[in-house]
């Protein structure tokens, strides 16, 4: 690190030194943005009718009827003793509901982790002027593992669950069947994840995403690497996303199951292990299970089951700044193939329109002995102090 840091050029310092203070600038604005006070569950009593309760709950009257296991379309106007409700479920669903609101102070600091992510990967993984043969000491691993491990600590743990990738492909499905108070924030939300997605490949999975980040370091242990060497196909790996999906969506409107508002990814939501709530054994297991499978396997909630993952997939197509392959360089070696964890290396060196998932993890960027390799925007050439830059 410290003879990569040496080899820096002076405008890369300057660089180094501009987006860390924009990034810690920017998570000043969002902290001073933050709203002030305890939230909390706001007082209720099972004489109030649903339709008074839900908008102190910051909530529909179907989310809070599913919430209290009642069907969508039962009565608002009902008082919820008459619905059978207790008291005591009624302040267990006010506290979790409330457990659910988000930190605007998050949304900045995926934006300072992604701002990072592009200027590290575009700008200063490769110091200017240096040549191929000191590739190994390009684009090292502890910027990215201190990016990691701020992920998992500050928009995971410190500032919980709410709002994340995964919730916000889902919360525009819900609000399809009322489940959600406000159309226009859900879908701001999920405009601003995929945003984040596309101004760098997949930068927000890769990098700031808590969960994603958490199965990256359990993934780079340096143990059981034979193992790790075998890849999950990955028509495999996105059939199965994509199977999920359509589930979901058939069990949400009702389709299937007949029972309308259902969320599949609820009840296996890795994202509560951040508020430390296990609505049930399953999501405690999804969990354990992510974990232990990312020992050899990359990210597998994120290749098999989680539906930002898919639409980001989609998504990579329009990304601004990406792994490029210069065609006229390559020579087929298979060197970033196998530094890659998954066949996303392999699929752009095929050149194949679809191809698998990349999260910006930077492992094939300084492998390639012909310098075919970059991770660069569309102005990619004139960015780069070394003069190249990839063609697609």
């Amino acid at each position: 690190m410290t003879r990569y840091l040496s080899r820096l050029s002076r405008v890369q310092i300057v660089w180094l030194a501009g987006s860390l203070v924009a990034a810690v600038a920017v998570c000043g604005i969002g902290a001073a943005l933050e709203p002030r006070g305890g939230a909390g569950a706001p007082p209720l009593t099972t004489a109030m009718t649903l339709r008074q309760i839900a908008p102190r709950l910051g909530t529909t009257g179907k989310a809070l009827a599913k919430e209290l296991e009642l069907p969508l379309e039962v009565s608002k106007d009902k008082a919820v003793t008459e619905l059978g409700v207790s008291q005591d479920a009624l302040d267990a669903t006010a506290a979790h509901l409330s457990s659910h609101r988000g930190t605007i102070l998050k949304y900045f600091v995926f934006v300072a982790i992604v701002l990072w992510g592009l200027v590290f990967l575009v700008r200063l993984g490769r110091p200017d002027g240096a040549t191929n043969a000191e590739r190994g000491t390009w684009y090292p691993r502890a910027p990215y593992i201190a990016s990691l491990v701020l992920a998992v600590a500050v928009c995971g743990f410190a500032l919980g669950k709410s709002p994340n990738p995964m919730e916000g492909v889902v919360k525009v499905f819900k609000a399809m069947v009322g489940l959600q108070p406000s159309v226009g924030a859900t879908i701001g939300a999920f405009v601003f994840f995929i945003a984040l997605a596309t101004v760098g490949n997949k930068l927000v999975c890769g990098w700031a995403c808590p969960f994603g980040a958490l199965q990256e370091l359990v993934y780079s242990l340096p143990i059981l690497r034979r193992i790790k060497r075998w890849k999950v196909p990955f028509w495999w790996s996105n059939l199965v996303r994509a199977g999920l999906f359509v589930v979901m969506l058939l069990m949400l409107f009702g389709i299937v199951g007949g029972k309308r508002g259902f969320v599949l990814y609820h009840s296996i939501n890795p994202f509560n292990l951040f508020n430390l709530q296990f609505e049930s054994a399953w999501m405690a297991i999804a969990v354990v299970v992510a974990l232990l499978v990312g020992l050899v396997i990359y990210r597998p909630f994120c290749q098999f089951i989680c539906p930002f993952g898919l639409v980001s997939w989609v998504a990579e197509r329009f990304s601004l700044a990406r792994v490029r392959i210069d065609p006229e360089r390559c020579n087929q070696c298979g060197a970033c193939s196998r530094a890659c964890p998954l066949d996303a290396a392999k699929h752009r060196v095929a050149g194949r329109l679809l191809a698998a998932d990349c999260y910006s993890c930077a492992r094939c960027l300084n492998v390639c002995p012909q310098e075919a390799i970059t991770y660069a925007s569309p102005f990619g050439r004139a960015l780069h102090g070394n003069g190249t830059a990839g063609k697609s």
